[in-house]
């Protein structure tokens, strides 16, 4: 067998990076990953739904995909695995690759669920990182599980994806600290550390003088795979090239431990060529379902 291709790869990586945080229930073509109990998910649950993997991703991911490979969804297989979301609470939520399952739009869409469309970019792994410059008195640092910075580098994305789009908005240093203390208050933040420790997400940030994050994002690896995710700028301080500069640092960090396919999803042309100046080629379309909590959530 040659090697995997780039599809296989996120076919595998989609496939299994959710086993770090659920497990596997098999409905016939279909897998629903279910959340082991309490902690921090992997974005948007995990609780969604993903087809089995066929051919070499198949292979490759080994007891991960012990379902039946090479069978077509039907109908039924939607409707039992949106039963199941519904008894266990959870959102009906459905990802897979355009490019490795191409029927499964229609038949989702014919069940009355919404469909959007998250194009893909893969860093080429020959391509040299190029510098990104610090602006005057920010840090940037990789997150451990202690961190002080921890709650409020969680809080960010939340009003970063609230107010979406690239344009400055209202949403500064109060509102994050808001957000920060809900998410002490409410356990995410000692839900999140034993995922830094284990080394199943890595965080970073970008950090004014005063200890704000600016700037943040992260990554789950599995099998030298990752998929960089959550990047997202407080209101405020957008328009500075931070969210660049916390890509570069991710897929950077990524590289040097291991990682040797960096890829990502974009929603907006304006932030598709912000990474297509770091690198990143487009690698085909992942399809969702619309109303399915964002990623990096």
């Amino acid at each position: 067998m040659g090697e995997p291709t780039l599809r296989d790869r996120i076919e595998l990586y989609y496939a299994t990076v959710p086993l770090a945080f659920a497990d596997a229930e098999e409905f016939g073509p279909l897998r629903l990953f279910v959340r082991k109990g309490e902690g921090a998910p992997y974005y948007g649950g995990p609780n969604h739904a993903y087809p089995v993997p066929t051919g070499p991703a198949s292979v490759a991911a080994g007891s991960a995909s012990s379902g039946p490979v090479g069978m077509d969804v039907t109908a039924g297989d939607i409707a039992r695995v949106r039963a199941r979301q519904r008894e266990l609470g959870v959102p009906e939520s459905f990802e897979w690759l355009a490019e490795a399952t191409p029927s499964l739009r229609a038949l989702v869409e014919a069940a009355g669920l919404p469909v959007a469309e998250r194009p893909l970019m893969v860093l080429d792994p020959h391509h040299p990182l190029p510098p990104q410059p610090l602006p005057e008195g920010l840090t940037l640092r990789v997150l451990d599980a202690d961190d002080p910075g921890l709650p409020a580098v969680l809080a960010l994305p939340r009003l970063a994806f609230a107010d979406a789009g690239t344009a400055v908005g209202p949403a500064g240093r109060a509102e994050l600290a808001a957000v920060a203390e809900k998410l002490v208050a409410d356990g995410t933040v000692e839900t999140t550390r034993p995922t830094l420790r284990t080394g199943h997400k890595v965080l970073a940030a970008a950090f004014a003088p005063d200890g704000t994050p600016l700037a943040a994002g992260h990554y789950h690896p599995a099998r030298g795979i990752t998929e960089i995710g959550g990047i997202g700028t407080l209101p405020t301080a957008r328009r500075q090239g931070l969210g660049a500069l916390v890509m570069a640092a991710l897929a950077t960090h990524a590289r040097e431990h291991g990682v040797h396919t960096v890829f990502l999803a974009y929603a907006e042309a304006a932030v598709a060529r912000i990474y297509a100046r770091l690198g990143f080629r487009p690698a085909g379309t992942t399809l969702l379902i619309a109303d399915q909590p964002a990623r990096g959530q």
